[in-house]
C-alpha cells in the first residue's frame, strides 16, 4: 500500500512551539476581551455609580419605562412619584437612566 501514501505524509506532523499552537487562540481572547469584556464591566461600573448617587428629587425612567421623579431613597429601594399622588416603590438596581431635571413637565 505504500503506491498511495508516501512514507513521508505517513508520518506523523512535527510538533511546532507551544506557543505557535496557542497563538490563535490567545488572539482571540484578547479580541474578545477588547470587544466583549471590557466594555460590558465599563458600562457596570458606570451603571453602579449612577445608582449609588441617586438622590431626592432626581427624574429616572427604570427598565420597565416607568418615568418618574424620586421622594424617598432607601438601601436597596427607592420611591418614585409616577403621577401626582401615586407613589411606585421600585428596587435601586431597576433605574436604567437618569434623565435631565424637568423632563417630566416638559411632557
Amino acid at each position: 500500500m505504500n503506491f498511495f501514501i508516501s512514507d513521508a505524509m505517513a508520518a506523523s506532523p512535527a510538533q511546532g512551539d507551544a506557543l505557535t499552537s496557542f497563538l490563535p487562540l490567545i488572539v482571540i481572547f484578547v479580541i474578545f476581551y477588547f470587544l466583549l469584556i471590557r466594555p460590558q464591566s465599563k458600562k457596570a461600573k458606570e451603571h453602579k455609580q449612577m445608582v449609588g448617587a441617586l438622590a431626592k428629587g432626581d427624574e429616572v425612567v427604570t427598565n420597565g419605562g416607568i418615568l418618574g421623579k424620586i421622594v424617598k431613597v432607601g438601601d436597596n429601594f427607592i420611591e418614585l412619584e409616577v403621577a401626582d399622588g401615586m407613589n411606585v416603590k421600585v428596587q435601586r438596581q431597576a433605574v436604567a437612566t437618569l434623565m435631565p431635571k424637568g423632563t417630566i413637565k416638559e411632557l
